[in-house]
């Protein structure tokens, strides 16, 4: 048994989703048998500081989404105290979360991607800067926060632009039809690949955390070789952030011209009722608590 502190909450946009999960992270880590301390994240840093002075956990368990959560903040403020941690560190959690970033880093390692440009606001709001259709996305938030798709005959483009509010960086990227694919990888496992169906125009964040919102079919029905590429490039993009844990890779693949693209990873995936890591562990014969001791094991501080 271990004393864990579980940081959940935050003040990111994601803030929801994040009590959500630490709900059942605490549950699962008390079910396997854990000492846990739960920890509320709220805008009070120093708060933070003495209550996982005050606890001296063995390791903190990171079920903080969004910024200031999954950006490298926290894992920062964590390297400082000493305290071991879940998920990914200060690196490769920030590169991860900057869209522009890890689409570089994706592209030097030959990963499949689709067309993309970051823009202003105000560039945003002259032209189209790339073809139609397009994907609207912030840089830095998750769980689609923000995200919009812009098709022909959309007349929304200036009014998105004026009303931007996700900073001034706008990523554009090109709309692939077809199916969206996720791939969990755990240490150096990749673990399956879920096929995600929605009757909403994509993955938003109703599809993703309310109750019905999506269906998740383990294994995708797709051609073996397509479940090959996905699981790879999902190990390699882990491995090409400097990952550690648990992240998950989001894939589009369009059956008609058999095209896959990898469109981001998430390094702190959601672990909620409705989350896709814990089912993809579930498939594999990982049960929930497992899962989380599991990461509490590999938990570290540093690069």
């Amino acid at each position: 048994m271990s004393h864990v502190a579980v940081l959940f909450g935050g003040i990111s946009t994601e803030r929801e989703v994040s009590l959500s999960t630490g709900r059942q992270v605490i549950a699962a880590l008390r079910e396997a048998g854990h000492r846990v301390t739960p920890v509320e994240v709220t805008e009070d840093l120093s708060a933070l500081v003495a209550a996982l002075r005050q606890a001296k956990p063995d390791a903190v368990f990171n079920a903080l989404h969004g910024r200031f959560g999954e950006d490298g903040c926290v894992q920062g403020v964590l390297d400082w105290l000493g305290i071991p941690y879940t998920h990914s560190g200060v690196r490769a959690s920030s590169v991860a979360m900057d869209k522009s970033a890890a689409k570089a880093v994706f592209a030097a390692h030959g990963l499949p991607l689709a067309e993309h440009r970051v823009v202003s606001p105000e560039e945003l709001e002259a032209e189209d800067p790339i073809n139609r259709p397009y994907v609207v996305k912030p840089v830095n938030e998750g769980s689609s926060v923000g995200v919009e798709i812009l098709k022909e005959g959309d007349n929304r483009r200036a009014e998105i632009a004026r009303n931007w509010r996700f900073g001034r960086q706008i990523m554009t990227e090109e709309f692939i039809a077809g199916r969206e694919l996720t791939v969990a990888v755990m240490g150096d496992r990749p673990l399956a690949v879920t096929e995600i169906g929605t009757g909403h125009a994509f993955y938003d964040y109703d599809a993703k955390y309310a109750d019905g919102g999506s269906r998740h079919t383990i294994p995708a029905a797709i051609p073996d070789s397509v479940t090959r590429a996905a699981m790879e490039a999902a190990l390699r993009a882990h491995q090409a952030l400097g990952c550690r844990g648990v992240s998950r890779s989001d894939f589009r693949y369009d059956d008609a011209t058999d095209r896959l693209v990898l469109l981001e990873v998430n390094t702190q995936p959601g672990m909620t009722p409705t989350s896709l890591v814990p089912e993809q562990a579930a498939y594999c014969g990982i049960s929930f608590p497992e899962l989380c001791t599991w990461l509490v094991q590999e938990a570290r501080h540093g690069p």
